[in-house]
């Protein structure tokens, strides 16, 4: 696991001109039962996949935190909301709340999530592989397969199975 998180990068980019050849296509014209598809293949792959042996998506990006993330978020931690965004977030470009820093505050050292239970919407969904309407987030889909080895894993076994 270890050797393809350090290389899950390199591989995203060799396959990024086939990926979005790929992803263009299947906007176009997604199959019927595209989604019950990826349902099965987020389902494989995470059989598969311990996300506490990685966590790359938390040590090299951060969520958008939306204001009922801030909300059940400051809360857990008996804060109000404009205390915890003082803290911890700061709007980014696209006016997103986002954390202040990378890898995520709430990160332990044995890839455990400090706010699991409570965490962002962006984490608990993330990498986005089961998500209904799936060809309508392609641009995210090809982010995360640079970041995140099971979204990769799920792109590659996706090409073999749609026939564009």
């Amino acid at each position: 696991m270890q050797n393809q998180i350090n290389n899950i990068s390199k591989l995203a980019k060799d396959k990024h001109k086939e990926n979005k050849s790929f992803f263009t296509k299947l906007k176009k014209k997604p199959p019927k039962q595209l989604d019950y598809l990826m349902q099965e293949l987020h389902e494989e792959e995470f059989k598969r996949t311990d996300c506490l042996e990685c966590a790359n998506c938390c040590k090299t990006t951060g969520p958008l935190f939306t204001d009922k993330d801030i909300q059940r978020i400051a809360k857990h931690f008996k804060m109000k909301a404009q205390q915890f965004i003082e803290t911890y977030l700061h709007l980014d470009e696209e006016n997103d709340y986002v954390l202040k820093s990378v890898p995520c505050t709430f990160l332990g050292n044995d890839n455990y999530c400090s706010i699991y239970d409570v965490r962002p919407k962006a984490c608990s969904e993330f990498p986005h592989t089961n998500r209904k309407k799936f060809q309508q987030i392609s641009n995210l889909t090809m982010k995360n397969v640079a970041i995140c080895p099971a979204a990769y894993n799920i792109v590659e076994e996706m090409k073999k199975r749609i026939q564009l």
